[in-house]
């Protein structure tokens, strides 16, 4: 069939919010109301008549309300097929009337756990009849109407009208996809609550993934590919996905993912000094801190101007006037940033296809967390890479002992290293990136393109010698053969930092001594495929 009038409506939310809006346009057009507990006593209080579930079914609610609409007289007047005799005969039998719509929203669970709340309240707000009501109207969407989210109650409002109190099928099947995804969203957050919180366990027998989706993107990482953005549901870490986009056009499958590349290692500078990153292809291609904003973004610059053209910008503290025309002096895809300030935000408003970002706030690096990549016929699941090295943490493996410095920018370089794809090569002098080579297939070859990029910006700025002069260099991972330190030592490199591990470590070591280099270990590799 494909109108059902609605004669008779079940009320039962915990978000109240448009309830009784939403009651008085129902009365309105004579819909008898059914309802429970909190629901039933705010329409009432509004003037509304209201029948108690108790009362329709004969039965009272017991067990602290844990059991009041788990009975047949609801279930029946949800599941049956209003045109199958015998369905019609059971239903006379034992007077159970059709119910024509649902309006449910369930106990809130998400909530509950988001406040710390202790164990016995986290189980008492899962829903049982909230989502078995839920699923017996939804699998009978032929005949019953289920709205679970207080954002559709304008569109049932809507649909009432247009059809003279009655619901389309296509209405019916639609809020039946969406009642289903509210159900496995659900049951998928209290699985994780089990699974992570309950139980303490990192990768469960059962990993339930559920995301909304907040955008359709234009296109994926091509063209002819297409794309969303989902958020998941559940505790997560707030980051680009929240920011708010101040102005410029939306933001492409690619936007999101070199802006997540550059938050997240401007996240490493959390409470630090003001710090600069540009990324261009989900690579760093600029870092470097200083005394003010405006210094961090020319040092930052300076190390690859070429390559900045058209990237993204993110800064670990709020962009001021003076940072942001220097900005725009380049064509900048993205540039992200706790706040901005209003001359900021005058300087790229003149920019109109410029996205800026603003996030309130910088996630926590070495929070915990898992990371999923689908791979064909599964999905690769691994803890995020907060692992943190510190001073203390270093092992010093050559006869030259590094220099107080040199230790300080071997840290820094150590920390661009991580957000670079491997094989990663960071030179790195006074707080500031001097070359990068991302990706490259070996580390000789990431050492040379770094120092290349170097060599050219001393060039072009008319430096009496590159920056990797005197600079620590940092590998993500061991250097598997002296090729690659050696390519640092062209470079003018001082002191290395890397992992260590490789089962040629001593020739590497050896090399480093015969040529004067300082080098610390650090027992952690960084690998970013």
């Amino acid at each position: 069939m494909s109108e059902v009038t609605i004669k008779r409506a079940l009320l039962s939310v915990s978000d109240k919010s448009g309830l009784v809006d939403l009651g008085k346009s129902l009365a309105a057009r004579g819909v008898e109301l059914l309802s429970t507990g909190g629901t039933a006593k705010a329409l009432r209080d509004a003037g509304l008549t209201v029948k108690d579930v108790s009362e329709h079914t004969g039965f009272p609610e017991m067990m602290d309300g844990r059991v009041k609409t788990l009975h047949p007289t609801i279930h029946g007047g949800l599941l049956a097929v209003r045109d199958n005799p015998e369905h019609a005969a059971a239903m006379a039998e034992h007077s159970i009337g059709a119910i024509d719509l649902v309006v449910v929203n369930l106990y809130p669970f998400e909530a509950t756990v988001a406040k710390g709340a202790e164990r016995d309240e986290v189980i008492e707000n899962i829903d049982i009849g909230g989502p078995s009501m839920v699923r017996s109207a939804a699998k009978n969407h032929e005949y019953v109407t289920i709205v679970t989210d207080p954002a559709d109650y304008a569109d049932l409002l809507a649909e009432l009208e247009s059809t003279n109190g009655a619901t389309s099928l296509a209405f019916r099947r639609l809020m039946a996809a969406r009642a289903f995804a509210a159900t496995a969203t659900y049951d998928s957050m209290i699985s994780q609550w089990f699974a992570f919180a309950d139980q303490q366990q990192m990768f469960p027998e059962t990993l339930a993934v559920i995301g909304k989706r907040v955008e359709e993107l234009r296109y994926g990482e091509n063209p002819h590919q297409k794309a969303a953005l989902y958020v998941p549901r559940g505790p997560f870490g707030k980051g680009i996905a929240q920011a708010e986009q101040i102005q410029g056009k939306e933001l492409s499958y690619n936007n999101y993912n070199d802006a997540d590349a550059a938050f997240e290692l401007a996240a490493e500078f959390r409470g630090q000094a003001p710090a600069v990153v540009i990324v261009k292809h989900a690579n760093p291609c600029g870092v470097a801190q200083a005394s003010n904003l405006l210094d961090a973004w020319q040092g930052a610059l300076a190390c690859d101007d070429v390559s900045a053209f058209g990237g993204i910008v993110a800064t670990n503290v709020p962009l001021d006037g003076p940072t942001a025309n220097a900005i725009c002096e380049i064509f900048t895809e993205v540039v992200i940033a706790p706040a901005a300030d209003d001359a900021a935000k005058e300087a790229f408003a003149r920019k109109k296809n410029l996205r800026l970002l603003l996030t309130g706030d910088l996630p926590d690096p070495r929070r915990g967390g898992l990371m999923v990549k689908p791979i064909t016929g599964g999905l690769l699941v691994q803890s995020r890479d907060n692992g943190v090295v510190s001073l203390d943490d270093l092992k010093v493996v050559t006869k030259r002992q590094p220099t107080e410095q040199e230790l300080k920018d071997c840290l820094f370089a150590w920390t661009v290293a991580r957000h670079v794809k491997s094989n990663a090569i960071v030179y790195a002098k006074d707080g500031v990136t001097a070359g990068i080579g991302a990706g490259q297939m070996n580390r000789r070859d990431s050492s040379r393109i770094a120092a290349m990029k170097a060599a050219e910006a001393a060039e072009k700025f008319g430096w009496a010698q590159s920056r990797t002069m005197g600079s620590a260099v940092a590998s993500d991972a061991f250097f598997p053969f002296a090729d690659g330190l050696l390519a640092a030592v062209e470079a003018g490199a001082t002191c290395v930092i890397q992992p260590g591990g490789s089962i040629r470590d001593e020739d590497v070591i050896a090399a480093a001594d015969e040529a004067g280099l300082a080098m610390v270990f650090t027992g952690m590799r960084h690998f970013r495929h």
